[in-house]
Protein backbone atom coordinates (compact mmCIF):
# COMPACT_ATOMS: atom_id res chain seq x y z
CA UNK A 1 0.00 0.00 0.00
CA UNK A 2 1.51 3.37 -0.84
CA UNK A 3 -0.22 6.38 1.24
CA UNK A 4 -0.80 9.78 -0.38
CA UNK A 5 -1.40 13.37 0.48
CA UNK A 6 -5.20 13.57 1.42
CA UNK A 7 -6.24 9.96 1.56
CA UNK A 8 -8.00 8.67 5.06
CA UNK A 9 -4.76 7.58 7.51
CA UNK A 10 -5.35 3.64 7.84
CA UNK A 11 -7.00 3.04 11.16
CA UNK A 12 -5.42 1.09 14.57
CA UNK A 13 -5.64 0.14 17.82
CA UNK A 14 -2.89 -1.15 19.34
CA UNK A 15 -0.86 -2.16 22.36
CA UNK A 16 1.52 0.32 23.82
CA UNK A 17 4.56 1.14 26.55
CA UNK A 18 3.14 1.25 30.43
CA UNK A 19 0.13 -1.46 29.19
CA UNK A 20 -2.13 0.76 27.30
CA UNK A 21 -3.80 0.98 23.71
CA UNK A 22 -3.71 3.32 21.55
CA UNK A 23 -6.37 4.36 18.27
CA UNK A 24 -5.91 6.70 15.80
CA UNK A 25 -9.77 7.05 16.68
CA UNK A 26 -9.42 8.89 19.93
CA UNK A 27 -7.41 11.36 18.45
CA UNK A 28 -10.56 12.49 16.46
CA UNK A 29 -9.86 16.31 16.50
CA UNK A 30 -5.89 16.39 16.95
CA UNK A 31 -3.24 16.27 14.73
CA UNK A 32 -1.11 13.32 15.09
CA UNK A 33 2.42 13.20 14.28
CA UNK A 34 2.51 8.77 13.87
CA UNK A 35 6.20 8.21 13.47
CA UNK A 36 7.74 4.96 12.06
CA UNK A 37 11.21 3.83 13.54
CA UNK A 38 12.81 0.65 12.90
CA UNK A 39 14.33 -0.29 16.73
CA UNK A 40 14.04 0.87 20.26
CA UNK A 41 17.45 2.25 21.76
CA UNK A 42 19.32 1.99 18.76
CA UNK A 43 21.59 5.23 17.42
CA UNK A 44 19.50 6.81 14.83
CA UNK A 45 16.04 5.48 16.32
CA UNK A 46 17.62 7.41 19.91
CA UNK A 47 18.70 10.85 17.91
CA UNK A 48 15.27 10.57 16.47
CA UNK A 49 12.69 9.90 19.84
CA UNK A 50 15.18 12.26 21.63
CA UNK A 51 15.06 15.09 19.01
CA UNK A 52 10.73 14.69 19.61
CA UNK A 53 11.27 14.75 23.05
CA UNK A 54 13.18 17.87 23.10
CA UNK A 55 10.44 19.45 20.81
CA UNK A 56 7.32 18.27 22.95
CA UNK A 57 6.34 21.89 24.02
CA UNK A 58 6.38 23.41 20.85
CA UNK A 59 4.37 20.11 19.47
CA UNK A 60 2.07 20.71 22.79
CA UNK A 61 1.69 24.05 22.22
CA UNK A 62 0.04 23.33 18.47
CA UNK A 63 -2.38 20.59 20.19
CA UNK A 64 -0.52 17.94 18.44
CA UNK A 65 0.05 14.48 19.88
CA UNK A 66 3.34 12.18 18.76
CA UNK A 67 3.11 8.80 19.07
CA UNK A 68 6.19 6.10 17.81
CA UNK A 69 5.68 3.18 16.30
CA UNK A 70 8.14 0.07 15.86
CA UNK A 71 8.08 -3.94 15.75
CA UNK A 72 9.51 -3.77 19.17
CA UNK A 73 7.58 -5.26 22.27
CA UNK A 74 5.73 -3.29 24.87
CA UNK A 75 8.50 -3.98 26.95
CA UNK A 76 11.21 -2.94 24.82
CA UNK A 77 8.93 0.20 24.34
CA UNK A 78 9.02 0.40 28.07
CA UNK A 79 12.72 0.44 28.61
CA UNK A 80 13.66 2.96 25.95
CA UNK A 81 10.85 5.18 27.10
CA UNK A 82 12.14 5.21 30.57
CA UNK A 83 15.80 5.43 29.79
CA UNK A 84 15.39 8.53 27.44
CA UNK A 85 12.64 9.94 29.38
CA UNK A 86 10.22 9.81 26.57
CA UNK A 87 7.12 12.08 26.65
CA UNK A 88 4.85 10.73 24.33
CA UNK A 89 3.48 7.17 23.56
CA UNK A 90 5.16 4.20 21.85
CA UNK A 91 3.09 1.73 19.86
CA UNK A 92 4.05 -1.58 19.66
CA UNK A 93 2.99 -3.40 16.11
CA UNK A 94 4.92 -6.57 16.64
CA UNK A 95 3.06 -8.45 14.08
CA UNK A 96 4.18 -5.57 11.22
CA UNK A 97 0.57 -4.99 10.23
CA UNK A 98 0.22 -1.29 10.68
CA UNK A 99 3.74 -0.62 9.35
CA UNK A 100 1.96 -2.84 6.48
CA UNK A 101 -0.96 -0.53 6.06
CA UNK A 102 1.38 2.52 6.00
CA UNK A 103 3.60 0.92 3.26
CA UNK A 104 7.01 1.21 5.67
CA UNK A 105 7.69 -2.50 5.66
CA UNK A 106 10.21 -2.65 2.87
CA UNK A 107 12.84 -4.80 1.42
CA UNK A 108 16.58 -3.17 3.37
CA UNK A 109 20.20 -3.60 2.19
CA UNK A 110 23.36 -3.50 5.11
CA UNK A 111 26.53 -4.85 4.21
CA UNK A 112 25.49 -6.12 0.96
CA UNK A 113 22.80 -8.05 2.65
CA UNK A 114 19.13 -7.56 2.08
CA UNK A 115 16.82 -7.84 4.68
CA UNK A 116 13.06 -6.33 5.53
CA UNK A 117 12.80 -3.68 7.96
CA UNK A 118 10.98 -0.33 8.85
CA UNK A 119 11.62 2.44 6.47
CA UNK A 120 12.11 5.27 9.25
CA UNK A 121 8.94 7.51 7.69
CA UNK A 122 6.79 10.27 9.66
CA UNK A 123 2.96 10.43 9.11
CA UNK A 124 1.42 13.80 9.75
CA UNK A 125 -2.97 13.31 10.08
CA UNK A 126 -5.51 16.07 10.60
CA UNK A 127 -7.94 15.67 13.24
CA UNK A 128 -9.89 14.18 10.46
CA UNK A 129 -8.12 11.35 9.95
CA UNK A 130 -6.55 12.46 6.87
CA UNK A 131 -3.00 12.19 6.07
CA UNK A 132 -1.46 15.82 5.56
CA UNK A 133 2.12 15.37 5.45
CA UNK A 134 4.46 12.10 4.55
CA UNK A 135 8.08 11.82 5.25
CA UNK A 136 9.82 8.81 3.85
CA UNK A 137 13.50 7.17 4.00
CA UNK A 138 13.51 10.41 6.78
CA UNK A 139 17.40 11.19 7.66
CA UNK A 140 16.70 12.52 11.30
CA UNK A 141 18.88 15.31 11.51
CA UNK A 142 16.27 18.71 11.10
CA UNK A 143 13.63 16.32 10.50
CA UNK A 144 11.33 16.97 13.65
CA UNK A 145 11.77 20.76 12.64
CA UNK A 146 10.38 20.10 9.16
CA UNK A 147 7.68 18.15 10.79
CA UNK A 148 6.68 20.96 13.41
CA UNK A 149 7.21 23.79 10.82
CA UNK A 150 4.07 21.51 8.87
CA UNK A 151 2.44 21.08 11.56
CA UNK A 152 2.13 24.65 12.32
CA UNK A 153 1.05 25.21 9.06
CA UNK A 154 -1.97 23.43 8.91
Amino acid sequence: MSLEIGDKAPEFALPTDGGGRASLKEFRGKNVILYFYPKDDTTGCTAEACGFRDAMPNFSRTGAAVLGVSKDTVASHDKFKKKYDLPFTLVSDTDGELCARYGVWKKKSMYGRAYMGIERSTFLIDGKGIVRGIWRKVKVPGHVAEVLAAVKAL
